[in-house]
């Protein structure tokens, strides 16, 4: 059975000031994060601060995120996803729509069997199981769930593993074919020239996106806001963004102080106790996506490469550094399925999790 919303056992940190307390947190997410990095670790801007907030959650920590920075840093990562939308996506969408619907609707189905299967065996509630399970960007993932009564936490932990493994075995097979490096973030690169008019644009649109996404009431509004609103400007009428190494990680950092500060002992206890139910559920969707990838490369005569890298369930941005690093493999076509599946799974989530959880009661 999933943890029940108990309040927060006192722990270490419980009665440290709250300034004492947001330097603790900032200083070790900054070392684990620079850690993190060295080591070339899978998504660490984001997962490096959320397991330091998730130990100060655990320790009693008494500080939470305010909302309107954490809206804030759900529009960034908005216009992050946008921007990451190109037309021409959608260009090759309108020649591969087969191999695309094929590969997103059966990945979609699969997935959503393994958050059935979850639900029912009692490992987690229905709609948090099937959010967990969703192959879509993980960071997009946690803030719908949350926007539609799922528990972000355990949502997150699900995803955010998902991400590590996927991206790891995805690194690993494709440098079986090149000598592809793995998805780290140069040191020059956090500090880049900056572009005032794009980043204003990525600025402008980070703070007026919650209040639009409220005001037409959308579930999500500052994240999906953001997302709606910039893919409109960057796809209808050519407005550049620009999102900088160091403004990416500080939402990223914002983002995961607010989910795993919210973690308590009790979801950190239950979250270990069910790792080798969701390992073997991860495990078992990457399996299908590999037969999946198979399938497309021994009937279609898509390269091996290409065709694991466009299936693989999850880490949009580092399958696509993986990609962007790998010598022949069709760009387009992986980006096309990986964008697909992301916008599948925005679209048609929230109807799957009602979906699940009903069929879930008994």
């Amino acid at each position: 059975m999933a943890p029940s919303p108990a309040a927060p056992l006192p722990g270490p940190l419980t009665n440290l000031p709250k300034p004492l307390q947001w330097c603790l947190l900032a200083a070790g997410s900054a070392v684990l994060l620079l850690l993190l990095t060295g080591i070339d670790f899978p998504a660490a801007a984001l997962i490096g601060p959320m397991l330091i907030a998730v130990c100060a959650g655990a320790a009693g920590a008494t500080i939470r995120m305010p909302r309107p920075i954490f809206g804030v840093g759900q529009a960034v990562v908005g216009c992050l996803v946008a921007t990451s939308i190109d037309i021409t996506i959608f260009k090759s969408f309108l020649t591969a729509w087969p191999i695309i619907l094929f590969s997103v609707g059966s990945t979609l189905v699969a997935s959503s069997f393994l958050g059935w299967s979850i639900s029912r065996l009692g490992i987690l509630p229905g709609s948090t199981a099937v959010w967990g399970s969703a192959p879509g960007g993980a960071t997009a993932m946690v803030l719908m769930a949350e926007a539609f009564g799922a528990d972000a936490r355990l949502v997150a932990f699900m995803q955010y593993l998902r991400v590590v493994m996927v991206t790891l075995a995805a690194a690993f097979v494709a440098r079986l074919w090149v000598d592809a490096p793995a998805p780290g973030v140069p040191a020059h690169a956090w500090f880049p020239p900056l572009d005032w008019p794009a980043l204003a644009a990525t600025l402008a649109v980070a703070a007026v996106a919650g209040f639009i996404g409220k005001a037409v009431r959308l579930p999500s509004p500052y994240f999906l806001g953001a997302v709606l609103i910039a893919m409109a400007l960057h796809l209808g009428a050519g407005v550049p963004f620009q999102i900088p190494e160091w403004l990416k990680a500080a939402s990223y950092a914002v983002v995961g102080w607010a989910i795993g500060l919210n973690f308590t002992r009790a979801v950190v206890v239950h979250a270990v106790r069910v790792l080798p139910q969701v390992t073997l559920s991860i495990l078992l969707l990457m399996a299908f996506c590999g037969g999946i990838a198979w399938l497309l490369s021994h009937e279609l005569g898509i390269d091996p490469l290409t065709a694991y890298l466009a299936t693989s369930p999850g880490g949009l941005d580092s399958v696509a550094i993986i990609a962007a690093a790998s010598s022949n493999v069709n760009l387009s076509l992986i980006m096309a399925l990986q964008s697909a599946r992301l916008i599948f799974v925005l679209l048609f989530g929230p109807a799957l999790a009602r979906l699940v959880a009903r069929a879930v009661k008994p």
